[in-house]
């Protein structure tokens, strides 16, 4: 995966990434997640952020040593909110919903 850790923009408020999307290279469930994120987020103005779990964070731990297979996930404001398939619907709710929060 080529975005390890990179985040896609600070969308439209200059915020941090409230979308996290955690894959690998070769899962074909992470391509479909990731082309998905990225509309919805384009759509939204939010700013997200890849995470390859096979790559060692800075502490040394690799994601995938607490994820497993359980791939894709993705993660709203440091909720979970879906893995393997991911539903637009719900992604769309969980941004919203913490876009009403002051």
């Amino acid at each position: 995966m080529t975005r390890t850790g990179t985040a896609h923009g600070r969308g439209t408020t200059g915020a941090p990434a409230r979308v996290v999307l955690y894959g690998r290279a070769g899962c074909h469930l992470c391509d479909e997640a990731r082309a998905l994120v990225e509309r919805v987020c384009a759509e939204t103005g939010d700013a997200w952020v890849e995470v390859d779990v096979d790559v060692p964070g800075p502490d040394g731990a690799r994601p995938a040593d607490e994820l497993g297979e359980m791939v894709p996930v993705v993660d709203v404001d440091g909720v979970r909110r879906g893995y393997w398939r991911i539903d637009e619907t719900r992604l769309r709710r969980a941004l919203a919903a913490g876009a009403a929060r002051p």
